[in-house]
């Protein structure tokens, strides 16, 4: 019976693993194949640089790595742009959506259930939708084309506090008995959420700012929008879909992606050596509140 039962136990972990195998093969191999390009010459002498037929370079090279600091092109720039706006997006971002969650979770003012419910609804509609007013909102303060920077980050960071949902569930899992032993020693709202509260809150802190990192890092419509003509106010984003745009498009191909590679870098990283919190984060703050 015992045997029986290993036996078909180990013959569903085999087909599991193969299973999962064949997934991660599909999953990995466009990303193999933008590896790989990024690495083939775009020089006609050695290799067609352009879309081909197969996927292993003839000749290895690094002229695309090369072309991206030699600047030849403002790819630099762009990609001090797209790190700037992503961390200071994380940062602004992750500490009003702590406050805010810290404030529903804690605290219970006039107004309150109906403020959560109005944000949710909120919520729902998509954010294109106000892009014109937005637009035309920060071009009064000059906060488009060459301030496009600023803007963006103005932008992300304003409504942040509408997401506020998987932060409040997190903060609704700490006992609140804790708080109220701090207040009864003297403590202040604020003492105790700094003190006591964050500390106990690093998985949901880390995963707040890593989501608020993506979300500029790889935002392509609305930064076209704000930065539109202008060349320096680029994301990474943006300028490599110039480049695509571009008559010469053909040329432009292996270097789309060797930038594709160096855009996913940072991210990848962040992921790899913050993954055991993220995914903390996310179980945490999914409770009712």
């Amino acid at each position: 019976m015992k045997t029986s039962y290993r036996r078909k136990q180990a013959t569903s972990n085999v087909l599991a693993h193969i299973l999962l195998v064949i997934i991660s093969i599909i999953w990995l191999f466009p990303f193999v194949g933008l590896v790989l390009t990024s690495f083939r010459s775009f020089d006609p002498k050695v290799e067609y640089g352009g879309m081909v037929d197969y996927l292993i370079p003839k000749t290895f090279s690094l002229d695309n790595y090369r072309f991206l600091f030699s600047g030849q092109t403002n790819f630099l720039r762009w990609y001090l742009n797209t790190i700037i706006i992503a961390v200071f997006v994380s940062l602004f971002q992750t500490i009003v959506v702590l406050c805010v969650s810290y404030a529903l979770s804690r605290m219970r003012f006039v107004g309150r259930t109906f403020l959560m419910r109005f944000w949710l609804i909120l919520g729902m509609f998509p954010g294109f939708l106000t892009m014109i007013c937005l637009y035309f909102l920060l071009k009064q303060f000059g906060l488009t084309q060459a301030g496009a920077v600023p803007g963006l980050i103005l932008v992300a960071v304003a409504s942040s506090g509408m997401g506020y949902y998987v932060c409040k569930g997190y903060f609704d899992t700490i006992p609140k008995a804790l708080d109220e032993a701090a207040r009864i020693d003297g403590a202040t709202r604020a003492r105790v959420f700094f003190t006591m509260t964050i500390p106990m809150s690093k998985p949901i802190i880390i995963y707040t700012a890593l989501v608020a990192f993506m979300a500029p890092w790889c935002d392509y419509v609305f930064a076209s929008y704000v930065a539109f003509g202008h060349d320096e106010s680029y994301n990474v984003a943006v300028a490599m879909t110039r480049w695509v745009w571009t008559n010469d498009y053909q040329a432009y191909f292996t270097r789309f992606c060797a930038g594709g590679i160096l855009v996913a870098v940072p991210v990848t990283i962040l992921f790899m050596c913050l993954q055991k919190y993220y995914v903390e984060g996310v179980t945490g703050g999914a409770v009712k509140g």
